[in-house]
């Protein structure tokens, strides 16, 4: 054979090998299967309160005693130093921020925190340093991101959901404190960090529909 021809005939066997060991990896080692999920804590977008009261009070029977996320919500928003009160000594992971403003739409602020009680009170400084950090897009949305943020800032009753982790008996419990709304548990095979959240804002009280943005937005 020329030279040329070698090379070309080289190039095809050198293609056919890696095709091979190609297929070989692939049944060797499998891809890993996509996480997927449906697990949910909070109301659907537009379920009636009292459905979601019942759903979320059931999801606390049973007998097991595994560990289980649940979602903390309130009859009124509460200020971030009292997350230990509400907490009970459970591991938090999560705290949902939400200014209520009478007509206007305001986000509601995730903010994850590692284990123990000062970072859960601290998580608000958090929290007004991400909506500071947001950008927005003409006037009225500058004027809620400043709104927001001034009044984390300033330390405002805006806590308004809390997941943490705990069996349900301690849920249970959990729920009777004064100023709990109510308590809901996914069973116990969910995957962490992989559930959507969706708190029970206090001012939803017929259905969890999104809030009216008609209304002027205050200074401060």
């Amino acid at each position: 054979m020329d030279a040329p021809t070698l090379r070309r005939a080289g190039i095809a066997t050198a293609a056919a090998f890696f095709a091979i060991l190609i297929v070989v990896l692939g049944w060797a080692i499998p891809p890993r299967a996509a996480i997927i999920s449906t697990d949910r804590l909070g109301p659907e977008s537009g379920e009636p309160v009292v459905h979601y009261l019942d759903r979320a009070r059931t999801s606390l029977q049973g007998t097991d005693s595994d560990s289980h996320w649940a979602l903390l919500s309130f009859t009124e928003a509460i200020t971030a130093d009292r997350i230990p009160e509400f907490g009970g000594g459970l591991r938090i992971s999560e705290i949902d921020y939400h200014v209520a403003v009478d007509r206007v739409a305001t986000p509601i602020i995730a903010i994850g925190v590692p284990e123990g009680d000062a970072v859960a009170v601290a998580s608000v400084k958090s929290a007004a340093a991400q909506m500071e950090s947001t950008p927005t897009y003409d006037d009225r949305s500058t004027r809620v991101k400043n709104l927001v943020a001034a009044r984390l800032r300033a330390g405002c009753a805006c806590v308004v959901g809390v997941v943490l982790q705990a069996p349900l008996s301690k849920l249970r419990t959990l729920a009777t404190h004064p100023g709990t709304r109510v308590v809901e548990a996914l069973p116990a095979d969910a995957s962490a960090a992989v559930f959507a959240v969706s708190p029970l804002l206090p001012e939803q009280v017929d259905s969890a529909g999104p809030i009216p943005d008609d209304g002027p937005v205050p200074d401060n």
